[in-house]
C-alpha cells in the first residue's frame, strides 16, 4: 500500500522484472516523460515575428492542437491579434537557437529574432513565419483560449516538410529530422535513439 510523503512503495513484479519492485511517490507532478520541444512562431498586428519555445503542447483532436502557455508572453498576444500561429519541431542542429528564444522576450529584446539567426517565411496559409531552418512546421489559426486563459486550441490548416528529411515512402523521418525531446524532471534535453518496433504490431503476438 503507498504512503504520501516519498516513502517506497513494494508491490510483485511486472513484465520483465523478478520478484519486487519499489516506487516512490512524488505526489501531483507533471512528468509526461519526455516532452516535444516545440517552437511557436507569430506575428504581432505591426507585422514583428516573435517566436518562443514551449513543451507544454499536444495533438488535441483530428486537425486541432492544443497548447499550455502563460498569458503574459508575447508570442500569446500577437495570436489574439493575429488569430494564427506555426508550430514547428525543434531539431538537434538548431537547439542552441530554440534555447535562446525561451531565454528573452521579444517584448523587450527588440534584436531577439537576430540573435536566434532563424530565417522566416511567412506561411501561405496563415498569418504568421515559419522558421525555414525547422524541417516540419504546422500551420495554424487560433480557434480559442480557454476561459481559465491556461490554454490555446487551434486548427491545424496545413502542415510543410523540408523534403530534405522526407524518407523513401515521401514522409518526414525521424532520423533526418532530429527531433529534440525534454525532460521536465531535469530540465535536460535529448536526442532520440533508434526505432524499436512498428506500432500496432509488436503487442499481436499478446493477442493468443
Amino acid at each position: 500500500t503507498g504512503l504520501a510523503g516519498g516513502v517506497p512503495v513494494r508491490g510483485p513484479g511486472g513484465p520483465g522484472r523478478k520478484g519486487s519492485y519499489m516506487r516512490k511517490e512524488f505526489g501531483p507532478q507533471q512528468w509526461v516523460l519526455p516532452m516535444p520541444l516545440l517552437l511557436i512562431a507569430t506575428y504581432g498586428a505591426d507585422g514583428k515575428a516573435d517566436i518562443m519555445p514551449a513543451a507544454w503542447g499536444t495533438i488535441y483532436d483530428y486537425g486541432k492542437i492544443l497548447l499550455a502557455l502563460a498569458m503574459d508572453h508575447k508570442t500569446v498576444q500577437n495570436m489574439k491579434e493575429t488569430r494564427a500561429f506555426t508550430v514547428s519541431v525543434c531539431t538537434e542542429p538548431c537547439l542552441e537557437a530554440c534555447d535562446y528564444a525561451g531565454l528573452v522576450s521579444g517584448g523587450n529584446t527588440p534584436d531577439k529574432m537576430a540573435r536566434t539567426g532563424f530565417t522566416l517565411e511567412k506561411s501561405r496559409h496563415v498569418n504568421a513565419p515559419i522558421p525555414l531552418e525547422l524541417p516540419v512546421t504546422l500551420e495554424c489559426t487560433l480557434d480559442e483560449i480557454t476561459g481559465d486563459e491556461c490554454a490555446v486550441i487551434g486548427t491545424i490548416v496545413n502542415t510543410s516538410a523540408e523534403e530534405t528529411i522526407l524518407g523513401e515512402d515521401g514522409l518526414p523521418d525521424l532520423t533526418k529530422i532530429r527531433p529534440v525531446v525534454f525532460d521536465g524532471v531535469h530540465n535536460r534535453y535529448y536526442g532520440l535513439g533508434g526505432a524499436l518496433g512498428n506500432a500496432f504490431r509488436l503487442g499481436v503476438v499478446r493477442k493468443g
